[in-house]
């Protein structure tokens, strides 16, 4: 359950993110510890992977900026990281990152017989996720797509 103070949280961090190219992709307050932890995870808007330069940028701006606010009135830990590597692809950054890469892609019904097919990920357009097995492109509709995930297998 989120702790209700996140919504405010998220509001005074998503500009402080933006102004440093970054974006707040989750808040968490931990209040089971002593002091509680505010973790915010980040993402850079400009890079493909985020460092431990961008955040210590944002934990120095956003530190400032929730001193400022009295919104945690006691004493916490602000803590800002990386959200790491998601298996889940789902944004238009992330099948461009990703491109590549081994993909699982799960289908709500069979196609062409199978409903879950593995290749490289080629590209992501408005009809379709397209993926290389054995080096031919295979189009899968997305409209009966679920889920593409990063994979460690090889095509079949």
């Amino acid at each position: 359950m989120t702790h209700p103070i996140i919504p405010q949280v998220l509001a005074l961090a998503a500009p402080v993110a933006e102004q440093l190219g970054l974006e707040v992709v989750e808040a968490v307050f931990q209040t089971n510890q002593s002091p509680p932890v505010l973790r915010i995870d980040i993402r850079s808007l400009e890079n493909e992977d985020t460092g431990l330069e961008d955040c210590e940028k944002m934990s120095q701006a956003l530190e400032e900026v929730l001193d400022g606010s009295d919104l945690i009135p006691d004493t916490y830990v602000l803590e800002v990281s990386s959200p790491g590597v998601s298996s889940d692809l789902s944004t238009d950054r992330d099948f461009i990152v990703f491109k590549g890469f081994m993909v699982e892609v799960r289908l709500a019904e069979p196609y062409r017989g199978k409903q879950t097919w593995v290749g490289q990920l080629l590209r992501r357009d408005d009809a379709a996720v397209v993926i290389s097995q054995r080096g031919k492109p295979i189009s899968l509709p997305r409209a009966i797509i679920t889920a593409v995930e990063l994979s460690n297998e090889s095509p079949d």
